[in-house]
């Protein structure tokens, strides 16, 4: 039975860990378009298994795309930091945690099998817009739907560029909102101008749509684009598997036609999203946290998150295959989070902490992401004893006297993710629907567990 609540167990003693966590999401979804349009099969190691994952792989599994997949047991997921880790729980070991999946892709060579499809995505905004843009290229009727908050999620902009570029595609909803239906008879190519304020998911996915066009392709992006380090990774991610891109600063990006995508092995990096919350536990404990299998030179943006921890006092420490944060006495900080603003909710946590407020900008379009991060956020810090204001692009907050509280998670897996963490050094720390973190990370709360477990 799916639990309702769970309270957060305050941890006793110095934490001192170290934890591998689960794939990126943000790869993972990426090389799987990448890997289902192009020639041959490919393998994709320490692949997520989580709902956004799953959804995609369903959907490409009706578009006549075979994935195969090949879960590999994980023996330990966190281990106090000793020179010979041990199980943290009798359970450890017996593949109940997976150290991530193998998905053998069978490409389709850029020629889409189905004639025509009805995809659900969930609550998986990668999901449908990568693959709205992507089904352009086939042959038929394909149809889009997802939640009830995926059908207040606004794709607009996208399927405005995606006209442009020659294909039809239109959102049901009066507002630009999913179900979406596309009529394709192939993407024709040429010129496009994209809006970047809302969402860089939108240019992420007409990036890796955009090579097996009839023609070559050039997209500007029109005024600022939000999230700039996931449209990087998506060209590192195209990149890999053989398509290069001309980009001018970001702004113009030009695609040649006639390139294709390789089929190939290719090892997925831990999320580092995920490893926000394990840096943060770090540093509102006052421990020492290593996570292992990412560095300064991840393709995730968010491991910059660590920047804003040695802004806030804590001493963090790179190899080339780790990151450690090493906790110390916080002070709060003023950061532009536009970059990293999936780790927005996780900051603010640490926050309560700190010793004077923390001012966090730059993020309106948070706003428009699993709820309206920015009013969420807000409202569950006051609940703790924080006092926030809150403005169009972010908010401020002024620790206080903390206490406990039961936190409502608003369907979204990174409010239950960050603020379980005030539970650590909190009593009565209460996450209702801890289930929503199984868009991204199921996991989660079994890991923290044995972070807890993992002390001097």
């Amino acid at each position: 039975m799916t639990q309702s609540r769970i309270e957060i167990e305050p941890i006793r003693g110095r934490l001192r860990a170290s934890i591998r966590p689960p794939g990126s999401k943000s790869i993972t979804n990426r090389a799987l378009v990448c890997a289902a349009l192009g020639e041959g099969k490919s393998t994709l190691i320490g692949a997520l298994d989580s709902e956004d994952t799953r959804v995609m792989v369903d959907s490409l599994g009706q578009l006549g795309i075979a994935v195969e997949v090949d879960v590999r047991a994980r023996p330990l997921r966190v281990y106090p930091r000793t020179p010979h880790p041990r199980p943290l729980s009798p359970q450890a070991g017996r593949g109940e945690h997976c150290l991530g999946q193998t998905l053998e892709v069978c490409g389709c060579g850029g020629r889409l099998p189905a004639a025509g499809a009805h995809l659900f995505v969930a609550g998986s905004g990668t999901t449908v817009r990568f693959l709205t843009a992507m089904v352009t290229l086939g042959h038929g009727t394909f149809r889009l739907d997802g939640s009830p908050r995926m059908r207040q999620r606004p794709i607009g902009d996208l399927l405005d560029a995606l006209g442009q570029l020659g294909a039809e595609a239109v959102a049901e909803s009066p507002r630009g909102c999913p179900p979406v239906e596309v009529r394709a008879s192939g993407l024709p190519g040429g010129r496009a101008s994209i809006a970047g304020s809302i969402s860089s998911q939108f240019l992420s996915g007409l990036l890796m749509a955009a090579p097996y066009a009839a023609r070559p392709v050039e997209l500007t992006v029109r005024g600022e684009l939000v999230s700039k380090p996931y449209v990087e990774m998506t060209l590192a991610v195209m990149g890999a598997f053989g398509v290069s891109v001309e980009a001018e600063n970001l702004r113009r990006f030009v695609i040649p036609s006639g390139q294709r995508y390789r089929g190939r092995e290719y090892e997925i990096e831990p999320d580092a999203s995920a490893a926000s919350y394990f840096f943060a536990a770090a540093a509102i404990t006052g421990g020492k946290v290593t996570v292992e299998g990412l560095s300064g030179n991840s393709l995730q943006g968010d491991v910059a998150f660590c920047e804003c921890l040695s802004r806030m006092g804590c001493d963090v420490q790179y190899t080339p295959d780790s990151i450690t944060v090493v906790g110390g006495p916080l002070r709060g900080i003023d950061v532009d989070m536009n970059a990293i603003s999936d780790t927005v909710q996780t900051l603010g946590a640490v926050a309560l902490l700190a010793e004077g407020p923390t001012t966090i900008r730059g993020v309106a379009h948070i706003r428009h992401k699993e709820t309206d991060r920015i009013t969420a956020l807000a409202t569950e810090l006051r609940k703790l004893g924080a006092s926030v204001d809150e403005w169009p692009d972010g908010l401020r907050i002024v620790p206080g006297a903390r206490h406990g509280a039961e936190i409502d998670t608003y369907d979204d897996h990174r409010m239950a993710m960050s603020l379980a963490l005030v539970g650590l050094v909190t009593p009565g720390v209460v996450i209702r629907d801890p289930g929503c973190t199984g868009k991204t990370y199921p996991e989660y709360f079994d890991d923290l567990r044995g972070l807890g477990s993992a002390r001097e």
